[in-house]
């Protein structure tokens, strides 16, 4: 089974789809990589690449990354940004087929993060090399340009509607990461099937930790961790406000957060504005070094803004955390909560409540460190059992191969909502 995979952003960037192409080569496919020069989260082009560049190189594991050229997203910005979308599905769907000539393909596969225009690419790839054309959807379109602000005209939404329901009805197959994306995407895909196929935990964040040193060493204390991107939707100010309320509360308590994103600055200046001790901002750290970190946590924090479409996301945190076996705080609404309620991992509290969040702590402060044990364990016990990177691998390679054989109908991936639905 031949797979082209399709990302715009992918190795040396932490994305989830890097380990998602390992995952599939051992479960028996043959791994090409299409995508771009890497710049995220910083906006710089990675040190050893060039932004103009047509390049080949081999990923360690033994596979061809074919990198095309693109515009740098820079910091901040809506034109640079879109500049940078644009210049990849240009490079991609002109380039792209360039850098791969002679290379023949069953399955196109489209990492569908933000924005969906990247799988018009895979329409083209899809034509060239006569393969099947799958799209993994991790962001809901339009509906994310107007959650985010980023496109509030109900025209321009219109018209974005529209392009996507082109795209999708020229695909074979459309996963969706998240049960609650089904009946959205099912509503603009016409015959295109729609399934169920969810984002798998990080082999990093599961890994056992041995005997090296954490990267970072914790205070003493209760210590709350954040680990992921700051971004807009993250809802960072419920968890400032929250910072503040629990600083007049228990002093042991602390939320540290790690990693990076546009709000990283927004954060250090409403710590030092606000005076707070307690909110502790660490840096961003790769993968491998995040089992000694969130060892070190009494507790983990996942939160995002309120809204629709983000209620019907699984944040790809909530995997990592139900790996690393600690309990979660969760103050988000909808499916991102129903699967922490459902592990027995944690607590969730409504999204953008800050006076929630700090009494969802507190409770979790206050438990006996064998029930927090327990609530992690249990976490634990359900990533094995929905979210294991080989299982969820050794699926998606079966359903390409019944795919390539002819067969669009089969709804192996759906499962998980029979079970749900029983």
């Amino acid at each position: 089974m031949r797979v082209l995979i399709l990302s715009q952003h992918f190795w040396p960037e932490t994305f989830r789809i890097n380990e998602v192409a390992e995952s599939l080569m051992a479960a028996g496919c043959e791994v090409t990589v299409l995508t771009g020069q890497p710049n995220y989260p910083e906006g710089r082009v990675f040190d050893g690449y060039r932004a103009t560049a047509l390049t080949v190189e081999t990923h360690p594991a033994g596979y061809q990354i074919h990198r095309v050229p693109l515009y740098p997203r820079g910091i901040g910005g809506a034109k640079r940004l879109v500049a940078n979308y644009l210049s990849f599905l240009a490079a991609a769907s002109v380039l792209g087929p360039w850098s791969l000539r002679g290379q023949a393909f069953d399955i196109v596969f489209v990492y569908g993060t933000s924005p969906i225009l990247q799988a018009i690419a895979g329409i083209v790839l899809k034509q060239i090399k006569r393969a099947k054309l799958v799209t993994w959807v991790q962001d809901l379109w339009p509906q994310s340009l107007e959650v985010t602000g980023f496109v509030r005209n109900p025209r321009l939404l219109a018209l974005v509607a529209t392009v996507v329901r082109w795209i999708y009805r020229r695909h074979d197959l459309l996963l969706v990461q998240s049960l609650a994306f089904e009946p959205p995407v099912r509503a603009m895909a016409g015959k295109t099937p729609v399934e169920y196929h969810p984002n798998p935990g990080e082999v990093a964040f599961s890994s056992p930790t041995g005997s090296a040193p954490p990267a970072l060493a914790l205070p003493d204390g209760f210590n709350v961790v954040f680990a992921g991107n700051f971004g807009t939707v993250q809802a960072l100010e419920t968890v400032v406000e929250a910072a503040s309320v629990l600083a007049d509360h228990s002093p042991d308590i602390r939320i540290v957060m790690i990693g990076s994103g546009s709000r990283g600055p927004w954060l250090e200046a409403e710590i030092e504005r606000r005076g707070l001790r307690n909110l502790m901002l660490a840096g961003r750290f790769p993968p491998q070094a995040m089992p000694g970190l969130l060892d070190q946590a009494a507790a983990v924090l996942v939160s995002l803004n309120c809204g629709e479409i983000l209620s019907q996301t699984v944040p790809s945190k909530v995997q990592a955390y139900l790996a690393a076996g600690r309990p979660i705080i969760a103050s988000l609404d909808g499916e991102g909560a129903r699967v922490v309620e459902e592990a027995g991992a944690g607590i969730a509290v409504p999204a953008e409540d800050a006076t929630a969040l700090a009494e969802g702590i507190l409770r979790i402060h206050g438990l006996a460190p064998a029930a927090r044990s327990a609530m992690g364990e249990s976490g634990r016990r359900y990533y094995e059992q929905h979210f294991a990177p080989e299982a969820l691998a050794t699926k998606l390679a079966a359903r390409f191969q019944l795919l390539a054989a002819g067969s669009r109908g089969d709804r192996s991936f759906n499962d998980a909502k029979d079970r749900h639905s029983t």
